[in-house]
């Protein structure tokens, strides 16, 4: 059962835990203030929107960069500018990756990079920076602070490398557990050996059940509203290829 893409943790976590995460790991690990500073977002989906929203509170200028022209024009609209990397390396002083790619930040755009760019990665996939290629007999490792390296360059240049920065799974966690009652509890037959996204019922009953704690009060749909709608007065209220 994907629960990674289940509508609850891409809309709530992604988004919503990232705009404190990025903000209280840099800070814990860097102690770095943000105000003035150029941070190039490399993605702009729930991970990246989050991430940005965060930082622009700050007072820092955010760049970012996307392949989904889509994605690309959300941050337009939002006041950020879209830029390739290269554009920006030289100058920004922090670069963040939250695409879920590989090879977005590659030896290339480490060399070109300033003294004390900080370089991390925003999420749960190792890949995005090319961390490899660093490991060679001209470059010098310097262990800072648990999960904060300086790689030093011949000239002096230093960046300063962060292990990983990961966002707390806390929705994570929750629709997990769903998913397991789902999968033990479903009739045999209903789901073959493959991967499946948690049922839209099942991701609208875990957003349900943070509601009280709001004192949120849902309305409710009259039967000529559901007949009209086409929908169950219980739900799901939106179709399984919503995201």
């Amino acid at each position: 059962m994907n629960v990674n893409d289940s509508v609850t943790k891409q809309k709530f976590d992604n988004l919503y835990c990232c705009r404190e995460s990025i903000l209280d790991g840099l800070k814990r690990t860097t102690d770095v203030m943000f105000g003035g500073k150029q941070v190039v977002v490399c993605g702009y989906g729930e991970v990246g929107k989050g991430c940005c929203a965060a930082l622009k509170a700050l007072g820092a200028i955010v760049y970012i960069t996307e392949i989904d022209p889509i994605c690309a024009l959300q941050a337009c609209m939002d006041g950020f500018r879209v830029v390739k990397l290269n554009e920006v390396i030289r100058q920004v002083d922090v670069v963040i990756t939250c695409t879920g790619n590989k090879n977005v930040v590659t030896r290339e755009h480490l060399d070109r990079m300033k003294n004390s760019c900080i370089v991390c990665n925003m999420g749960h996939s190792n890949t995005e920076i090319d961390v490899t290629s660093l490991r060679t007999p001209e470059l010098t490792w310097e262990r800072v602070r648990s999960q904060v390296d300086h790689v030093i360059w011949p000239d002096g240049k230093r960046v300063v490398l962060l292990a990983e920065i990961t966002v707390v799974l806390t929705q994570m966690l929750l629709n997990l557990a769903l998913a397991l009652i789902e999968l033990y509890n479903a009739p045999e037959g209903r789901y073959k050996q493959d991967v499946y996204l948690l049922p839209k019922k099942m991701d609208e009953y875990v957003a349900s059940l943070h509601l009280p704690s709001f004192d949120a009060h849902l309305t409710e749909l009259t039967d000529d509203q559901a007949k009209y709608l086409g929908l169950n007065k219980n739900g799901p209220f939106k179709p399984n290829y919503y995201r």
